[in-house]
């Protein structure tokens, strides 16, 4: 073999002809042939045209796209042909590293390596888009093997392709179109007092390709509520923050007390607090330095030094902190660290507050004393947006709840606005980590209900 790689003498005709006219080969032949055929049933099955069953790599994106699990399919189709483009032209990363002066063992090991991790990542999606398929027909679980093995999941293709007695509970192109029908194409009521949220879509291009982040998201929150802002991973909320406080611009008018949050954004940055989860704060420095730098970035440049200590002994009192002002950052406890992060972004005395997990690291005790200041802060007339991963033991204090739920489509949408108890009925749970089940997807822990409630909501608001 040596000898073949370095001459080049390799007979790539033997090699194919062995392969396509062998009995193994024929064998993988016969059986994906099958498999083809039984795809393009199940393909028009689910309101996609058949013959992408017949395109390679192709085929295992529709997969992805039939079973409820687009990204899996996406990732499963780039594996596929990586791993075909191997198996055609696996001779030549050998001639290229052999001639990199590595010998042909060593060379022959790291292709052997990277082979057997491409097939383990292809093994893990084709369980992954399986069992989403499983989900979608309603059968066992045990037809995950047969469909996994590869070279026998022409049997479940067929089957599940020809039997009429299996059908999908849902058409790709059926869902996609029931969503968009559904999308609200009106407007929130724009607010003189408090924040109105009309938004469009908020997208991205990734691959050459536009994916949309977040879709037809409309709201009015009035001044002096506390808002929760509950989704799972990647329901978009930090998206929804961005593109509410003008970081991350989308398709939408934001308007703050009537104010255009995109056309006026430098005159409204003051109105906006943002705490982000991780605190960005010198441990050097002391809590009085601390926050009199903030007031040098946060209030206008005509505010007087004078007017700036006044501010920054205002905000130490509302939160405590005048007994440790003299303290090093580093020296803080947990809670004070946290408390001291919020009254940096207080210091410009923001309309609309956001708050991305403030209570993260906090026990129950700091965590309930630092959300009844958030609630005096919104009784004082603001608007608070929270975000928080244990939401039901500081629940009685929110005013309403947003939950942003996956669709099918891996899009962000509005599942749900309005109070808590109201959230509690149109979901039918009485916990706010429960709801958050419901939305989430099936192989993240959850129920897969997202569609359902993106529809239902979208349905109550028409």
């Amino acid at each position: 073999m040596e000898s073949l790689l370095l001459t080049g003498k390799f007979d790539f005709l033997d090699f194919f002809f062995n392969l396509a006219f062998g009995t193994t080969g024929w064998l993988v032949i016969v059986c994906t042939a099958l498999q083809m055929i039984g795809l393009w049933k199940m393909f028009e099955k689910s309101g996609i045209k058949g013959w992408w069953a017949l395109i390679p790599a192709a085929r295992e994106y529709q997969e992805g796209r039939c079973a409820g699990r687009e990204q899996e399919g996406r990732t499963l189709s780039i594996l596929t042909a990586l791993t075909t483009l191997l198996n055609v032209s696996g001779v030549v990363p050998l001639i290229l590293l052999s001639h990199s002066g590595m010998s042909i063992d060593t060379a022959t090991a790291i292709i052997g390596v990277f082979t057997l991790a491409l097939s383990l990542a292809t093994f893990i999606y084709s369980i992954r888009v399986c069992s989403g398929l499983i989900e979608v027909y309603g059968v066992r679980k045990r037809w995950l093997w047969l469909w996994a093995l590869g070279v026998t999941g022409f049997i479940p293709a067929l089957i599940w392709g020809f039997n009429p007695k299996y059908q999908p509970e849902w058409k790709v192109e059926d869902i996609q179109a029931e969503l968009a029908r559904l999308a609200s194409s009106g407007s929130s009521t724009v607010m003189d007092e408090g924040l109105s949220v009309n938004l469009k879509d908020r997208t991205v291009t990734e691959f050459f390709q536009k994916k949309v982040l977040l879709r037809d998201i409309h709201m009015s929150i009035p001044q002096g509520h506390m808002v929760l802002l509950l989704g799972g991973s990647g329901a978009g909320k930090t998206t929804y923050l961005n593109a509410i406080n003008g970081y991350e611009k989308a398709h939408a008018e934001v308007k703050l007390n009537g104010t255009d949050m995109y056309k006026h954004y430098k005159k409204m940055q003051y109105e906006i607090g943002f705490v982000p989860q991780s605190e960005m704060m010198r441990g050097k420095d002391t809590v009085l330095n601390t926050l009199l730098d903030a007031a040098k970035l946060r209030l206008p440049r005509n505010v007087s030094a004078r007017q700036r200590r006044e501010r920054v002994d205002e905000v130490m009192d509302i939160f405590g902190l005048k007994p440790v002002k003299n303290n090093l950052v580093e020296k803080l406890s947990g809670g004070q660290k946290k408390r001291l992060s919020i009254s940096m972004e207080f210091i410009s005395n923001p309309s609309l507050f956001i708050l991305d997990e403030p209570d993260s690291g906090l026990d129950g005790v700091m965590a309930r004393e630092l959300f009844e200041q958030l609630r005096k802060i919104a009784d004082t007339g603001k608007i608070v947006i929270v975000i928080t991963h244990t939401p039901d033991r500081v629940i009685d204090l929110f005013d309403d709840v947003i939950v942003l739920a996956k669709d099918s489509a891996r899009t962000g949408r509005l599942a749900w606005y309005g109070s808590i108890e109201d959230a509690r009925k149109f979901f039918g749970r009485e916990k706010m980590e429960q709801i958050v089940k419901s939305v989430n997807r099936k192989e993240e822990g959850g129920d897969g209900l997202a569609d359902e409630f993106v529809m239902k909501y979208a349905k109550e608001v028409a």
